[in-house]
């Protein structure tokens, strides 16, 4: 076995061909070793401590040992495993967020988006910061609190000064009881001055999809325009993080490299994060190739079905127990509802990939990045969550109150989380409930508030939690934090 250390390479060195062939040579050749595979789920068993609950978390060699483990005793043990792990430190709460699409212009080649410069077809809309406004209005006015903003890479349409405006935008908007508290950024790798600026904005989360880690899979697969360059795409994250940005997001596309492969990368990528700036990946996507606008899945052989899937997600939520986990509405019902029990933690609800898609009343399809599977509702899917026992949480606070970064770990690795975020959860839910829900998903939900308020540990935060839910109600009272 190699051994060398991720904090003495660039990300791009350390996430290496090799080093992730072996791994998966390693993996397959220890995939029924049962004493091996068993002191790996020990390791990553939670462990209570005096400071709260600590979780020792997997290499990427004993992560991808799990992925490749087909014993259906041990397989059934890793998602038990998976999901105490998520109870352990993200409890029964989901936060609830939406995709802010504004603009589909784009120089790059990439031929798994319909973004892609080619495609002549697709309708190019890049939105005015007046659009922006009736676009998160309409947001608003479905209860969301968090968005991601969504842009192609394109220097003249969608340079940094645009999205820094439209961040601006967004934040300044108040309608009714609605505001956004949170806006995440998805857009391409840049430099390190552009990502202080965007710390500067207030962004939360800087998201980007490493798309695959295999360098030669990755050229042939964006073979035009800026993003052809791998080493500097990989080190976005380093750079993001000398930006000032301490909370970042990692995902691959899952389908167009073996899964063995990416699920290794990732695991390596996070590795290098925690190694070098102290604190791993804030939240980890996984989305799967699905059919747009001149794109067909079926062109790429490397799909993966809904089984392996689910497995990756219980090996993800083993190996890095304190990040969090996202799926999008690129996944059905059925799929989401099964993810949700091994270790998602967020989830997109209502969502639209389309430029200016929420204004429209019918789902505008001319402008889409990929297809939606699960179309419901913001009130169908927040209803669907509580009669599963998840708390759908709208909360923004920990970004606001400054705990990112390893500020958040600490609170997530002390158990502190539970007198935190889960009251805060409970706040946000009972301002849904209070501004946007339907009359079945008003009862269900004040009921489980009522349930819920009785497990937050600390008898102080409790008592202040329950006053802050009767002023919710009685009042226009809100964004009550801990």
């Amino acid at each position: 076995m190699s051994i060398y250390n991720p904090k003495s390479l660039k990300a791009e060195e350390f996430i290496n061909h090799e080093e992730i062939l072996e791994t998966i040579e390693y993996a397959e050749k220890n995939k029924r070793n049962v004493e091996l595979i068993d002191s790996i789920l020990n390791k990553a068993r939670p462990q209570k401590t005096e400071h709260g609950v600590h979780c020792e978390g997997l290499t990427h060699r004993e992560a991808s040992v799990l992925l490749a483990c087909d014993i259906p005793e041990k397989v059934e043990e890793m998602y038990k495993l998976a999901n105490e792990i998520k109870q352990a430190f993200y409890g029964n709460r989901i936060v609830m967020f939406a995709p802010l699409y504004l603009s589909n212009y784009c120089v790059n080649g990439c031929v798994y988006c319909p973004y892609h410069m080619k495609n002549k077809h697709i309708k190019r809309i890049k939105l005015t910061q007046d659009q922006i406004r009736d676009e998160v209005i309409a947001l608003q006015d479905m209860g969301h609190k968090r968005l991601a903003i969504e842009a192609g890479e394109d220097p003249v349409h969608n340079s940094i000064e645009y999205i820094l405006e439209s961040i601006k935008t967004i934040y300044s908007i108040q309608h009714k009881n609605g505001a956004i508290r949170r806006v995440n950024v998805n857009i391409a790798a840049t430099t390190v001055e552009n990502y202080r600026k965007l710390k500067e904005a207030g962004i939360g989360t800087y998201i980007l999809f490493q798309e695959t880690y295999n360098k030669e899979s990755y050229l042939e697969l964006h073979p035009t325009g800026p993003k052809h360059d791998y080493d500097y795409h990989t080190e976005a994250m380093d750079r993001a993080m000398e930006g000032g940005i301490d909370d970042v997001g990692l995902g691959v596309l899952f389908g167009l490299e073996g899964y063995q492969y990416e699920f290794a990368g990732l695991m390596m990528h996070a590795e290098h994060l925690e190694a070098v700036h102290g604190v791993g990946p804030h939240t980890i996507s996984v989305p799967r190739v699905k059919h747009a606008d001149d794109i067909d899945p079926e062109a790429f052989d490397n799909s993966l079905d809904d089984e392996i899937f689910e497995k990756i997600a219980a090996c993800i939520r083993i190996a890095v127990p304190y990040t969090g986990m996202i799926i999008s509405t690129r996944e059905s019902q059925e799929v989401r509802g099964k993810m949700l029990h091994l270790g998602v933690s967020q989830i997109s609800g209502a969502s639209r990939t389309s430029v200016g898609g929420y204004t429209e009343e019918d789902r505008p399809h001319d402008s889409e990045q990929f297809d939606v599977s699960d179309q419901r509702t913001l009130d169908e899917v927040v209803n669907w969550l509580m009669q599963l026992g998840y708390i759908p949480s709208f909360c923004t606070a920990c970004y606001r109150e400054g705990r990112t970064g390893d500020r958040f770990m600490s609170l997530c690795k002390t158990g502190q989380i539970q007198n935190c975020c889960h009251p805060n959860a409970l706040m946000t839910l009972c301002e849904y409930l209070v501004d946007y829900a339907s009359e079945d998903t008003k009862k269900i939900g004040f009921e489980l508030i009522e349930k819920e308020l009785n497990k937050i540990p600390n008898a102080k935060a409790q008592q202040i939690a329950r006053e802050n839910v009767e002023a919710i109600k009685s009042s226009n009272r809100r964004d009550f934090r801990f």
